[in-house]
């Protein structure tokens, strides 16, 4: 549990230093896994593979999404050079949007569904340490 929480970390803050659009969505990737891990170390193997299957989705769009991005803007991958991508087009930034959104855990959406259950999981499973793993 505790190395599949510092992945989770480790991931989110390498991918909030990064300028490529893929390294950003690889690292956030690496985060995702750290929940994977995390509901693994208190044997939740069917919350992890809810959450696998979830990420795998809303992961899968915003790869689709940045791999649009890149054709659209002359193949380039730093996103300062990039201008305003809702003027360009709409329904990319759209899609983009409720990707990012699934991926932060916004409710109502995805990834709000798989990351509250591993960590409604964690705090229900440990009661001595519970606020600490919480």
């Amino acid at each position: 549990m505790f190395l599949g929480g510092l992945t989770s970390i480790f991931g989110s803050i390498i991918a909030c230093s990064q300028n490529d659009i893929k390294r950003i969505v690889a690292f956030s990737t690496t985060s995702q896994l750290g929940y994977m891990f995390f509901a693994c170390g208190f044997s939740s193997y069917h919350i992890a593979l809810f959450h696998l299957l979830n990420h795998g989705f809303f992961k899968a769009l915003l790869f689709l999404c940045a791999g649009t991005v890149i054709f659209l803007i002359s193949h380039e991958q730093d996103l300062r050079c990039y201008g305003s991508i809702l003027n360009f087009s709409p329904f990319l930034y759209s899609a983009f949007l409720v990707g990012n959104l699934a991926l932060i855990g916004f409710p109502f959406l995805s990834g709000f569904y798989s990351k509250e259950i591993i960590i409604e999981a964690a705090f229900a499973n440990y009661h001595i340490n519970s606020y600490f793993i919480y």
